[in-house]
């Protein structure tokens, strides 16, 4: 038998307050037309003043927990995925988990820009299958609108805030393919590349800085290696695209995603799509789209799901579990 880390609830929360692409034909050189045209993106939700990621993640946490039946000293472990947190320490996790009112276990938070629950989510699937934890609340959470430069207008108009946990159960599996699960997980990361996707500050600057990005560069790097990595992570446990029931992606820009999943042998209709709604909420939009796909009745139980991301670093990877 094998030690399997299993879902058993998901939730997300999207600050009120609603930015639609119109808001900023006003301040910039654009249309929401063009918006649209580029990224896919008309709406995205931005965090309110004094509304911090934590906050964000503690609603997500709050909505998994609620999911699953579950309280919050139930579980033993928190990851979270970030690179917008409250403060340069402590984590943003230790703030959830004070929040979500669990004593009992150990909480820290994971910096992999974009790729960010897809590292969260394999470190999770790793303390649990290795018998360190029994439940690991997993949380992708930014407010990244606390980090734009408002006068870019081919960076500012692409990214929105919000957060989406899971929470991750162990349980016993065959050990094959028809385990519910995670099944496979492929990270890579190549920091020659950390110059086409930064932010300008931090402790060497004593500024946060504003994130700078070569859009062009990215958008190549991101269809060649989510493509490769998805396959990779499948290879690994013997399948392929045709086994695959849901790609759901990094939701960063609706052409990369296409193009993935053209790569991949993917049809649209089994893609999960919320860039249009929410923008790219780096490491917090796969949970978001896993938690409004399973609310849309997308996702079921049993079905072989894919999850991948890039992001700055560079960073990426995947994950194929069975929901």
């Amino acid at each position: 038998m094998t030690r399997r880390a299993v879902v058993k609830g998901v939730g997300h929360y999207l600050p009120d307050r609603v930015v639609p692409n119109a808001e900023f034909e006003a301040s910039l050189d654009t249309t929401s037309e063009w918006i649209v045209s580029r990224s896919g993106i008309e709406r995205r939700h931005f965090a309110a003043e004094g509304e911090t990621t934590s906050d964000l993640a503690t609603h997500a946490a709050n909505a998994a927990l609620a999911d699953a039946g579950l309280t919050g000293d139930d579980i033993d472990a928190i990851v979270l995925a970030t690179s917008t947190a409250d403060m340069t320490f402590p984590s943003a996790a230790t703030m959830v988990q004070a929040n979500i009112g669990n004593t009992k276990g150990f909480a820290f938070d994971v910096q992999a820009v974009c790729a960010g629950f897809v590292f969260a989510l394999t470190n999770a699937n790793a303390l649990i299958v290795s018998g360190q934890a029994d439940r690991v609340l997993v949380i992708g959470a930014e407010t990244f609108s606390r980090i734009m430069d408002w006068t870019d207008r081919s960076t500012c108009v692409l990214f929105g805030d919000g957060a989406g946990a899971l929470v991750l159960e162990s349980a016993t599996g065959n050990g094959d393919t028809t385990d519910r699960g995670v099944l496979s997980t492929d990270l890579n990361s190549d920091g020659r590349f950390r110059d086409i996707l930064y932010v300008d500050g931090g402790v060497a600057t004593q500024s946060t800085g504003v994130l700078k990005m070569e859009g062009k560069e990215v958008f190549r790097h991101a269809v060649e290696k989510l493509a490769q990595t998805a396959d990779t992570a499948l290879d690994k446990i013997g399948l392929g695209a045709d086994d695959v029931d849901w790609v759901v992606p990094h939701q960063a820009n609706i052409r990369i995603i296409k193009s993935t999943a053209k790569k991949l042998g993917v049809g649209m209709d089994r893609v999960v799509v919320t860039v249009q709604d929410h923008g790219n909420t780096s490491a917090a939009s796969i949970p978001l789209a896993l938690s409004v796909g399973k609310a849309n009745g997308q996702l079921k139980e049993g079905d072989l799901v894919v999850t991948e991301a890039i992001g700055g670093g560079l960073a990426w990877g995947a994950v194929v579990l069975r929901w």
